[in-house]
């Protein structure tokens, strides 16, 4: 297989991006998401990968809840917040409103869409570790413009080392 090529095929593709954020009960978290899925209608089940280099992984590691957040074209904003910053030494919470949600998980104002889910299984996937969700609430509101997809956010510079 050639590496270089897989790159390539995965560069075309324009998957849905999430911010994710959660709480270990001492300090908050969120980062920019671009592997995440669905994988279970019945149980509904999602799961998401974290970065092992991302400060909210560290947080995540021992938290017991995840938020997933689904980002709209006017959300750009906040794709940026949470993608071109580091929780090591930004507090992105402070820079967007947001309230307490489900546990603690914080819950960003501008999202209409999002889920808080149970943290059920940790897997480590390589360089990310995927987080099996079982979602205990949820918001659908309406939001303005589509979804933001990989293409809308692949030149910005990561907070964190890729």
């Amino acid at each position: 297989m050639s590496v270089p090529a897989f790159g390539a095929v995965m560069r075309q593709l324009d998957y849905p991006m999430y911010i994710v954020t959660t709480t270990d009960g001492a300090r908050r978290a969120g980062c920019l998401l671009g592997f995440a899925a669905q994988c279970s209608i019945s149980p509904p089940r999602f799961m998401v990968w974290l970065s092992k280099k991302n400060h909210t992984f560290q947080v995540a590691s021992r938290a017991t809840r995840l938020g997933v957040h689904r980002l709209t074209e006017d959300c750009g904003d906040l794709a940026v917040l949470f993608g071109a910053h580091s929780g090591f030494g930004t507090d992105k919470f402070a820079r967007c409103a947001w309230r307490p949600g489900h546990g603690g998980v914080p819950l960003l104002q501008a999202c209409a869409d999002w889920f808080v889910g149970e943290i059920l299984s940790r897997h480590d996937t390589g360089d990310h570790v995927g987080a099996l969700l079982r979602p205990v609430t949820a918001a659908s509101g309406t939001s303005a413009g589509g979804q933001i997809g990989f293409r809308a956010v692949r030149d910005l510079e990561p907070g964190n080392p890729a």
